[in-house]
């Protein structure tokens, strides 16, 4: 639509104005720094220079502000310790994190960095074999080092423990480590098989055929170690020259982005089942020796074992300082995840007694008292995590929202389920019931709370409401009678635990 002639008269009347204005200001502006500079020659040297700086100082600090105002902010993770990168950073977290969470369980790294030095002072090579159940890994072993015997069953899955075994090559001690298979029935032999691996100078990864999805996962997974890795084709008489060629062939080509991996085709040995057909025409299932035929694999191994011995052992000690701190993470996450409970259920226990001594009970204790800011306050600093004011405002005011209308059916549902478990309760006096609410919601808060910080590393006001939401109504029966109990013995004895 095309602006009425009046209306344009305006516009080119303000447009006129601006400019003058603008014009106006440029002559002022220039006439006062005229006049500035002419009485500044007048001044000694030194004040020209320090109303220079002072100007200059105030144009930083301006365009710093207009900046930070105009910039999104992003939010900031917590305070976050970079992991680290040798033995002696591990060392000083450990010592960091012994400090600061007194009782912490460290006995697994502990247990790491002593099998470490306990290698290291050996100087023995130590080779793993490494790969799913049924593909000839134990079979191998024996072929590799004559006279060690590991157990053998066609039915797979014989290996439930990393086994050692002394390999006679050259003047230098070779320990060949036999290692749990992959999807095992129980889900820890995984973690045992590739914490092995972290722990040896050279790994073996064997497999009898094109690789599975789950095959191929786990050695991408090795190819990250970044340490020497050789793929062995095991069971290669079942094959003819030119299947083993394409089998070979497809793991290089999957192996694309890690040329240094060598792959050989080899033949473990042991007995073959056969199916031979009679002249009459039946079928007779025999049983042969099979040759071992392990040469190239042997070959490999030297190779990758007559590298710079330091190189190996510096790749080694780095890949076992990162096992070493998955399992400080770990301990801490468990040491965090425990004293969360702990603190959750502490705090539930004064909700519990403020309830009880409260003349009109209200769940508005939740934000308006003292025990949710503390709560808040005492998960985060647990989570090394800053509690600002605004979020932590936030969080408790999006609980509160999520708590209207809710009251009452949350009441009746923990009389119901309380009364179950002890029927006077009800009966004794409101006040108990709305105890065990106050309990319940405290409860719900200190959960929903540390699983967001463990989480998401910080203090996030909407996932924490929503995840506290969520859980309110989870598991309510049995949080419902074990407040119930806590409840009544408060009432009994009113202390603080």
């Amino acid at each position: 639509m095309k602006a009425t002639l009046p209306l344009r008269a305006l516009l080119a009347l303000a447009l006129v104005l601006g400019l003058l204005l603008a014009l106006l200001f440029l002559l002022i502006a220039t006439e006062s720094l005229l006049n500035v500079l002419d009485r500044l020659k007048e001044t000694p040297p030194w004040v020209g220079l320090a109303w220079g700086a002072a100007l200059l100082a105030l144009a930083v600090a301006g365009g710093w502000l207009a900046w930070r105002l105009l910039l999104p902010r992003r939010s900031r993770p917590g305070r976050a310790q970079p992991a680290p990168a040798d033995r002696a950073g591990l060392e000083a977290e450990l010592e960091r994190l012994r400090r600061e969470h007194e009782g912490m369980d460290t006995q697994g790294v502990e247990r790491e960095l002593a099998e470490l030095d306990l290698r290291t002072a050996s100087g023995a090579l130590y080779v793993a074999l490494f790969g799913e159940i049924s593909t000839g890994k134990s079979s191998l072993v024996r072929t590799l080092v004559p006279g060690a015997e590991p157990a053998v069953s066609v039915d797979g899955g014989t290996t439930r423990a990393v086994t050692h075994y002394r390999w006679g090559e050259g003047d230098r001690r070779i320990e060949v480590a036999d290692v749990p298979g992959l999807n095992e029935a129980d889900g820890e032999l995984d973690g045992q098989a590739r914490a092995e691996a972290l722990r040896a100078h050279v790994v073996v990864f064997v497999c009898d055929g094109d690789l599975t999805r789950d095959q191929y996962r786990a050695l991408r997974s090795l190819v990250q170690l970044d340490k020497p890795l050789v793929v062995a084709i095991n069971k290669a008489d079942r094959y003819s020259t030119g299947e083993i060629g394409t089998i070979r062939d497809r793991v290089r080509e999957r192996l694309e982005g890690a040329p240094d991996v060598e792959v050989v085709a080899i033949s473990a040995g042991g007995r073959r089942e056969l199916v031979r057909v009679l002249p009459d025409g039946r079928e007779e299932r025999v049983t042969r020796e099979a040759p071992p035929r392990v040469e190239d694999l042997r070959t490999a191994l030297r190779f990758q074992l007559q590298r710079d011995p330091q190189a190996l052992e510096a790749l080694r000690e780095r890949s076992t300082v990162k096992l070493a701190t998955d399992r400080l993470q770990a301990a801490v996450s468990d040491y965090r995840r425990e004293k969360a409970q702990a603190l959750t259920r502490r705090y539930a226990r004064r909700a519990v007694v403020g309830a009880l001594a409260a003349v009109s009970p209200g769940t508005d204790l939740l934000v308006q008292g003292v025990l949710g800011v503390g709560l808040v306050k005492a998960q985060c600093g647990l989570f090394g995590v800053p509690a600002r004011k605004l979020d932590l405002d936030t969080f408790l005011e999006l609980v509160q929202r999520s708590l209207k209308g809710r009251t009452t059916p949350l009441l009746m549902a923990v009389a119901g389920n309380a009364c179950k478990a002890f029927p006077g309760l009800g009966t004794i006096a409101g006040g108990l019931i709305h105890a065990v609410a106050y309990g319940l919601l405290f409860d719900t808060l200190g959960r929903a709370l540390a699983q967001t910080l463990e989480t998401h590393g910080r203090l996030l006001p909407e996932a924490a409401a929503e995840t506290f939401e969520e859980r309110l109504g989870e598991d309510l029966d049995t949080r419902a009678r074990q407040l119930a109990q806590m409840v009544l013995e408060t009432r009994r004895a009113p202390r603080d635990g």
